[in-house]
């Protein structure tokens, strides 16, 4: 009896972890079919209403090196309790908030909330899980991320036609998650002296490959959101204009994400990871060059695809590489930067290929992104058969 309660217990905090993890895609995604209502309802500039769905971005960035901290520090319990609290309470508030200013101001305190959710459910998994085990967990937690950026926007677009408050409501999930996330049994962790650490350089010290990991993380979320803003542009110059057809193609990404990410375990078995990400950069890289220079429809319908899949190799690789080169007592800080280099790379990815497309084309914005991609993958091909030479000598 005993161990049943404990394996219902466990899957219990895994379901909670696993749904915890979808919250930070929806951060954004849920509010994206209303935008064009606060502009029409409220007045709101393009820029102004384009904020409110991507500001939170700016405060999850900053506040991750110090909600990692806290992670070391307490554990994962208690910050990410009270981070889902936060995320809950300071994005339902969009329900009632009218100024905008205070709207602004509710969604900085949503970043906050949303970089401990993160932090929190990803560290909790990577310190519940190890070995395989670890790499089927993170599958499974790549699947659900994929899909949350399916579910959610449909959600937000059915709440939007009550008006553009309504998908707001949508945060309140945080609330719930908070309590049976506070119900969870604490996971052992190092003692306060250990914990506490020297921060960043303690992280770094002998560990170089962390770097690589964060800047193959801001490449790889700038590649993705350079497809999200600039496919439907792409899409319009080959005749496809209908919204509906348009979201058949961002879905097509998120089910070969969804679809790869469950089957990661077995990938990883086959392949490391450096090969993984390997494989990921020559997708995309393929991927890329085919929306950019096709002339019909459904060679990029395909090439979404082969996007899709890549991401859904990425990102587990990436994530479980964090936890493995990173020490138990920094775990916290180094998935928070992890999601730092992340929400960079989207930040600079339309500073980087708006400029581009507005001096050249679509097309050939879809080009250089391939070609970063390529350059990237090559990099990776030179660190690979450098370390397997150096395994040989």
């Amino acid at each position: 009896m005993t161990v049943v309660s404990a394996r219902a217990g466990r899957s219990g905090a895994l379901g909670v972890l696993l749904l915890g993890s979808t919250l930070t895609v929806m951060a954004g995604a849920v509010l994206a079919p209303v935008i064009e209502l606060m502009r029409t309802e409220r007045g709101f500039s393009a820029t102004a209403a384009g904020l409110v769905v991507t500001v939170h971005g700016v405060s999850l960035a900053l506040a991750g090196p110090a909600v990692g901290w806290l992670v070391d520090r307490w554990g994962t319990r208690r910050p990410l309790a009270a981070g889902l609290l936060l995320y809950g309470l300071a994005g339902g508030a969009g329900l009632v908030v009218e100024s905008y200013p205070l709207l602004i101001a509710t969604r900085l305190a949503f970043g906050i909330g949303a970089a401990f959710v993160f932090t929190g459910t990803t560290v909790e998994l990577l310190d519940r899980y190890g070995g395989p085990l670890r790499d089927k967990v993170m599958g499974w937690r790549s699947a659900a991320i994929s899909l949350g950026g399916v579910v959610w926007p449909l959600v937000g677009g059915a709440l939007g036609a009550i008006s553009w408050h309504a998908p707001f409501a949508v945060y309140l999930l945080g609330v719930p998650l908070a309590a049976l996330t506070w119900r969870m049994a604490d996971r052992p962790r190092p003692e306060p002296a250990v914990r506490a650490g020297r921060g960043p350089l303690a992280l770094f010290a002998g560990r170089p490959g962390l770097l690589a990991v964060y800047a193959l993380q801001g490449i790889a979320t700038a590649l993705l959101y350079a497809v999200l803003v600039f496919l439907p542009v792409r899409l319009g110059e080959l005749g496809v204009t209908s919204t509906v057809a348009v979201a058949v193609f961002t879905a097509s990404l998120s089910v070969a994400m969804s679809g790869v990410g469950l089957g990661y375990t077995r990938l990883r078995s086959r392949v490391d990871h450096s090969g993984l990400l390997l494989a990921a950069f020559a997708l995309w890289t393929v991927a890329l060059l085919a929306i950019g220079l096709a002339g019909a429809v459904a060679l990029p319908l395909v090439a979404v695809g082969l996007f899709g899949a890549g991401m859904g190799v990425a990102v587990p690789a990436l994530t479980v590489l964090t936890g493995d080169l990173a020490p138990t007592s920094h775990r916290g800080q180094a998935t928070a930067l992890l999601a730092t280099a992340g929400f960079g790379g989207q930040f600079l990815s339309p500073l980087l290929f708006g400029p581009l497309s507005s001096a050249t084309s679509t097309r050939a914005t879809f080009v250089v992104a391939a070609a970063l991609a390529g350059a990237t993958g090559l990099t990776l091909l030179g660190y690979r058969w450098r370390r397997e030479r150096v395994a040989y000598l």
